[in-house]
């Protein structure tokens, strides 16, 4: 369970930082570290269970929330993003109708 985790979530660390090798290995250096904090857990404690789901959670959002952006050469006002086949691509509801259920309405100021 807790090998599967730790190799799903660096699957996802390659996929997301791809071609930028330094934030590639922080990322991988973090996830180690992390695993490495729970390997005297018992496997099946509540502990383990949790840290585990909270690595797969971390994989998901890595892999569906997380796109990098390179600055295009000549114009620092466009940017070329790196949208692989798992970013998730939603046509933002909550975002067209922010009373929706989950969206948010924040007004700030007024007068």
């Amino acid at each position: 369970m807790a090998l599967a985790a730790y190799r799903q979530l660096l699957r996802a660390t390659r996929i997301a930082f791809q071609g930028d090798k330094q934030l590639l290995l922080a990322s991988r250096v973090q996830a180690r570290a992390g695993f490495d904090k729970g390997r005297s857990l018992e496997p099946e404690s509540k502990e383990a269970v949790e840290a585990v789901q909270h690595a797969e959670g971390v994989s998901e959002v890595l892999l569906k929330n997380i796109v990098q952006g390179r600055q295009m050469e000549g114009n620092q006002d466009t940017y070329k993003l790196n949208i692989h086949e798992h970013t998730e691509k939603g046509d933002n509801d909550t975002v067209k109708n922010p009373r929706a259920p989950g969206g948010k309405v924040k007004v700030v100021g007024g007068s």
